[in-house]
């Protein structure tokens, strides 16, 4: 069996990004419920040098409507995140993220297989196949980003666990 690179691109997104969105609602209603300023919450950080959940969720939607778009352009940066954003704003960011994925079919993906994309950051300059970029670069930062964004709920008391976060598998039927 093959795998296509929007098995291990789009797929992948479509799966963990309406995660991270359900765990987003689920604290919502949970620290409502405990009277918790959600837009607090939007500023927590693991660790007081490690970017706070605003930056996690607009990096979420950057490593995969962005890099799908990167795929398209050939180009793929990082872009200017919008400052202020509030508890809700991360909410709306993944909702928006997530019909933007459901616009992609498969048949996009795949047909820009083998085709260059180009990093830049400042002086850096990298170039990669479409594979290469998605299974070295951009799963690992999506991944990285999802993975924060469950631990900073969870260590805030949220009742989640391996299941909220891998959302809905892709079993054989």
């Amino acid at each position: 069996m093959s795998i296509l690179l929007s098995d291990a691109s789009l797929k992948t997104y479509k799966q963990l990004l309406p995660a991270s969105l359900a765990i987003m609602k689920k604290a919502e209603k949970y620290f409502t419920d405990e009277g918790t300023n959600l837009n607090d919450l939007a500023e927590m950080r693991l660790i007081e040098d490690m970017a706070p959940l605003t930056f996690q969720v607009f990096s979420v939607v950057h490593h995969s409507v962005g890099a799908i778009d990167a795929l398209k352009t050939g180009e793929f940066a990082p872009p200017k995140m919008p400052e202020n954003l509030s508890f809700n704003d991360l909410i709306d960011m993944l909702e928006n993220a997530e019909e933007k994925l459901n616009h992609f079919s498969d048949e996009d993906i795949n047909s820009l297989s083998g085709k260059e994309v180009m990093f830049r950051m400042g002086q850096i300059e990298w170039s990669f196949t479409a594979e290469d970029f998605i299974l070295s670069f951009s799963l690992p930062n999506f991944y990285f980003h999802v993975t924060t964004l469950y631990d900073l709920f969870r260590v805030k008391g949220l009742e989640i666990g391996k299941l909220d976060f891998a959302g809905t598998l892709r079993i054989k039927n």
